[in-house]
């Protein structure tokens, strides 16, 4: 297997668990603590590899979330893409901050999953479960990227992912 093929398999051998860590149950006193480990995952790879990963490997992912938790078919997918797109925007600009204030962008797009996630709850559920403690998760999801972050980054350069 040539070293192209092998680094696609490594990226998406990631992404799947950042998919099991996504879909893992939490009790529901501390559902809001739970990070978006697939978007951190995903997000990382666009930060670093544009040109591998973009809007198609994030709808592709969406789609395959949306299977895996039995929402609406597109729902991950569209959120997914668009924070995708908005990544991929100004990548460049992005990549070269420091880790504290990328995790401020980190917080921002956790930020906007949350909210996209309510409207298509409102629009397709007419259910209204918004609460203040989804600031917390964009929160721990801006903390934690600083390790997700790195720790990608080793698997990187380990695996000699180009």
């Amino acid at each position: 297997m040539n070293n192209s093929a092998y680094s696609y398999w490594m990226i998406w051998l990631t992404l799947f668990v950042g998919l099991l860590l996504q879909v893992m149950p939490w009790t529901a006193s501390f559902y809001f603590l739970k990070p978006h480990w697939l978007m951190l995952i995903l997000v990382s790879w666009i930060f670093v590899l544009p040109h591998r990963v973009g809007i198609g490997t994030a709808f592709l992912v969406g789609i395959i979330l949306d299977l895996f938790l039995g929402t609406v078919l597109g729902v991950h997918a569209f959120i997914f893409s668009l924070i995708a797109y908005l990544v991929l925007f100004r990548f460049q600009l992005v990549r070269n901050l420091a880790l504290w204030q990328q995790s401020f962008i980190i917080f921002g797009l956790s930020l906007i999953y949350d909210l996209l996630l309510f409207i298509f709850e409102i629009a397709i559920y007419q259910m209204i479960t918004l609460s203040p403690l989804v600031f917390l998760s964009a929160f721990i999801d801006a903390f934690i990227w600083i390790w997700v972050f790195l720790l990608l980054q080793q698997i990187r350069q380990i695996f000699a992912i180009d």
